[in-house]
């Protein structure tokens, strides 16, 4: 079985790992470059996005943000999964909020901004604090902006327009603040006969807007419900196929949808150690229609982000349960370098294990690390 990824990046690299004990040989179409690569090696085969579309048996993505004629040519082969309108879904915040309004899902309340007019509207029919989010290119903490206070509203809005003028296609979504205890994220999976497979809710960690920590533990049974409902709404609206993450804030029990990314997830890179069959397997077997695998926790686990960092104190390696994931990067500030994932069998020793690693890193680097560690109760 052959598979060509949309995407160059670690989310193919570690699905062509993950893909390699099933005899699924994954390359990966580089959009900037039009280059067909090997996930791994990075080595060129060839250029073309239309040979390599024909040479696979299966198309996906590994991230939303896709030329749009890239996106039709590949839809038009009739191998795409999870398909256009999943991929423009997470890649377009309008479409998005449409999206689970027609999936009954909760999300904030919003308001669509394209002109001075839209954004007065928003500030008198959702109040103050409000979150603007541009409606494409937004992510990572990146494209947003927030107003707490009304003596600040004209500069705000010398700011967004000027935003809006230099891109004719971009929109503002005004969202209506939410007050939330926590973040969690969903991981899950649908394949073609409907049938749904989610992992445990993941406890979610931002540094700055960026994903610090993700933490997988036995959970609350009725909020892992509910988000599976939501999950399960979203994924059949879409008729879905493959690995979808849903970011929820959980307000006092109740999750609101913040955002969706219709493929593999960085939240959910402690399946590879937590899980019989981890989020980058369990995608590959639902696009090229082989059974889902078990999704079931199998040991408490985390996962730490290596951010503008190529390398780590060696002496992490032995602390039992961890694992390395380096993704072959150069080094930049704030990149995604590579990702640290630590099992225990118990919550207790994966604490004990966490903390001797929050003790090795280096704070600077890894900031508020404790703050997670402190979740482990």
């Amino acid at each position: 079985m052959k598979v060509l990824v949309l995407g160059a990046g670690q989310l193919a690299r570690m699905m062509a790992l993950a893909g390699a004990p099933l005899n699924i040989s994954i390359s990966a179409y580089d959009v900037n470059s039009d280059s067909i690569v090997h996930p791994l090696t990075q080595q060129n085969l060839g250029k073309g996005l239309a040979n390599a579309i024909a040479d696979a048996d299966v198309v996906t993505a590994e991230f939303e943000h896709i030329p749009l004629p890239v996106l039709a040519q590949c839809q038009q082969s009739g191998k795409f999964l999870p398909g256009e309108t999943a991929i423009k879904a997470g890649g377009d915040r309008r479409l998005e909020k449409q999206l689970l309004d027609a999936a009954g899902v909760h999300s904030a309340a919003y308001h669509i901004v394209n002109s001075e007019v839209d954004f007065n509207a928003a500030i008198s029919k959702l109040g103050l604090p409000l979150v603007f989010k541009s409606a494409l290119a937004g992510y990572d903490g990146k494209g947003q902006w927030r107003l707490k206070q009304a003596e600040h509203t004209a500069a705000l809005w010398q700011e967004i327009s000027a935003f809006l003028a230099a891109d004719s296609s971009q929109a503002i979504v005004a969202e209506q603040f939410i007050p939330f205890q926590r973040e969690v994220s969903l991981i899950g999976a649908r394949n073609r006969q409907g049938e749904v497979q989610v992992y445990p809710l993941t406890e979610n960690h931002h540094v700055n807007g960026v994903l610090s920590a993700s933490l997988a533990l036995p959970g609350n049974e009725q909020l892992q419900q509910q988000a599976q409902q939501m999950f399960t709404a979203v994924a059949n609206q879409l008729n879905y196929v493959g690995v979808l993450a849903i970011e929820f804030f959980d307000v006092n029990g109740k999750l609101l949808v913040n955002e969706i990314a219709p493929r593999v997830h960085n939240s959910g890179h402690w399946t590879q150690q937590g899980a019989d069959v981890c989020q980058f397997e369990q995608h590959l077997r639902a696009v090229c229609n082989l059974p889902l695998g078990s999704s079931s926790l199998v040991r408490p686990s985390l996962m730490v982000n290596i951010l503008g960092e190529d390398t780590v104190p060696e002496q992490i390696l032995a602390i039992p349960g961890l694992h390395l994931h380096w993704y072959g990067k150069t080094k930049r500030a704030g990149r995604k370098m590579g990702h640290i994932n630590v099992s225990g069998a118990t919550t207790a020793e994966l604490k004990a294990r966490f903390e001797t690693l929050i003790s090795l890193l280096p704070e600077q680097a890894f900031p508020e690390l404790a703050q997670m560690a402190a979740r482990l109760n």
